[in-house]
């Protein structure tokens, strides 16, 4: 008992740490502009509805995820079914698909995974948003998680908090390590 007050106290404090940057109020705006200056072949029409698309979704979900608590408090309560969803691959997920479905012609969708490989960390999911064929790297991170609600978004190679890397590789890698740790079949002789 002693050693699971220890955890949510830790947790807490930890999520007290993680301040969200100080609104504006014209986030969508900024949001639609650092989008729209990926290239000069993104649609700026493209670029406002991403942004507003990304606020608005994320209002939405912080209802449809009951979150009330900080993310790694929120996550407890997901990972005890006390909450629905709101783990952070669970806003990464939903953010990707639902700006998939503006079927954007100029602007693409991307996956990446932060601190797969730190044992001391956890995993951190989150979607990109880049221009069309551009790579992960030389997009904009859509991060609702980080701050329990809160829409942080920062061109990826300003995100100096995270070491994103691509979902895909990261997936592959791990699928390559549980294959290696499977034991080769041996047929028993009769």
């Amino acid at each position: 008992m002693i050693r699971v007050l220890m955890l949510v106290a830790t947790l807490a404090i930890a999520a007290a740490c993680s301040a969200p940057p100080p609104s504006t109020g014209d986030e969508v705006q900024r949001l639609a502009t650092q989008i729209q200056s990926l290239g000069p072949d993104v649609d700026p029409d493209e670029a406002q509805r991403a942004a507003q698309v990304a606020y608005a979704y994320t209002a939405q979900l912080v209802d449809e995820y009951q979150i009330t608590d900080p993310p790694l408090i929120h996550n407890t309560k997901v990972n005890k079914g006390l909450r629905p969803r709101g783990l952070c691959w669970h806003w990464a997920e939903d953010i990707e698909r639902r700006l998939k479905q503006e079927n954007f012609q100029t602007l693409e969708m991307h996956r990446a995974i932060a601190n797969a490989d730190n044992p001391f960390r956890i995993d951190h999911s989150t979607a990109i948003i880049s221009r069309k064929g551009e790579s992960l790297y030389d997009g904009v991170v859509l991060d609702p998680w980080r701050y329990g609600g809160i829409l942080f978004w920062s061109p990826l190679v300003e995100d100096t908090r995270y070491e994103w890397v691509p979902r895909d590789v990261v997936l592959e890698k791990r699928r390559q390590e549980q294959v290696a740790r499977l034991k080769p079949y041996q047929p028993t002789t009769p």
